[in-house]
């Protein structure tokens, strides 16, 4: 099947063609490459959007129990749904377990939901390079939201914001110490603060973990692209289910404030030329690798500096005057 029929099909919702044309973005093949770039030109001539929600949290937060609970509510009011849930690769081996179908269950099985998940690839802050083409496919396959699990929190998170409408950060409830944890710059980019798990003996303390994070978000200076209020705490039990919806409807209205006051296309209009200048980085290192003459200045210098004979500074300047010839 070319390009164009795939494109076709998966405008047209089919399921398997949504798969064929992920699986075809995430391969590392030359010829797919090629394939892929023009496929994802043509869906996005569609000019659909879904809602692009990033989700993160620390390892054991409940994010798939979470995620389920957020999507079973969403499909309820008869949105469809996107999960591209990102598992972290072995640095070793290159594999990952991708167990995010098995953790969601009822998700898995609900005719408008969709989970994919997909191998980090040692990506920065655990977001496969091609999550943002992923997404793209999503909105072209007609998907009312987009969620991007993400795998752990640092600050490389802010990759999720460069491609997401808003950022999710879910929390467990703690004390101090886990608010001394949280890096600043994900605070920064947060523009909501979940603290899960807001039931049974935990209710109280995620109470006050939550009451926490808003005196330090206070802390924050505020940012011109929110409304008052906002970034915000709430607590949830994605276990009981319990706060989801009202977490939504902050969503929700946080997306429509930005769409009235134009920050929407102006941050989704900012975040495509990152990426453009991010391939254009991307597409210059390959060229770089693969020619001859400057990998082998790159190995020589390289050892070099290993050995000490050389600073690093100026064995790359020496690297940066052989491309100007």
């Amino acid at each position: 099947m070319g390009e164009t029929g795939l494109a076709e099909r998966v405008i047209a919702g089919d399921r398997r063609a949504l798969a064929r044309a992920i699986t075809l973005i995430e391969s590392g093949r030359t010829d797919h490459r090629a394939e892929a770039i023009a496929l994802v030109d043509r869906l996005r001539a569609e000019g659909r959007e879904a809602l692009r929600i990033g989700l993160s949290g620390t390892p054991g937060v409940g994010k798939s129990t979470f995620v389920e609970a957020f999507g079973m509510h969403l499909t309820g009011q008869g949105l469809r749904v996107a999960v591209l849930a990102v598992d972290p690769s072995s640095a070793r081996s290159g594999g990952s377990i991708l167990g995010d179908k098995t953790r969601m269950e009822r998700l898995s099985r609900n005719p408008l939901a969709y989970i994919r998940p997909s191998p980090s690839q040692a990506a920065l802050g655990g977001v496969a390079r091609r999550t943002r083409e992923g997404v793209a496919v999503c909105e072209a396959a007609g998907f009312d939201v987009v969620l991007i699990e993400t795998v752990g929190v640092g600050q490389s998170e802010t990759m999720v914001a460069e491609m997401t409408d808003l950022f999710v950060l879910l929390m467990a409830p703690g004390g101090g110490d886990e608010l001394q944890g949280v890096k600043r710059g994900i605070m920064e980019i947060a523009d909501l603060i979940l603290v899960n798990k807001a039931d049974g003996e935990l209710a109280g303390p995620a109470r006050r973990t939550a009451a926490d994070y808003a005196g330090a978000l206070r802390l924050l200076r505020a940012r011109r692209e929110d409304p008052e209020g906002f970034p915000k705490v709430m607590c949830v039990s994605a276990m009981e289910e319990r706060g989801i919806a009202e977490a939504f409807s902050e969503m929700r209205a946080l997306a429509d404030w930005r769409r009235a006051e134009g920050h929407w296309q102006a941050r989704r209009s900012a975040q495509a030329r990152h990426w453009f200048e991010e391939e254009v980085r991307q597409g210059l290192l390959k060229r770089l690798s693969e020619d001859p003459k400057i990998g082998d200045a790159m190995a020589r210098l390289g050892q070099d500096v290993a050995e000490g004979k050389r600073a690093p500074a100026a064995a790359a300047a020496e690297v940066l005057a052989a491309l100007r010839g």
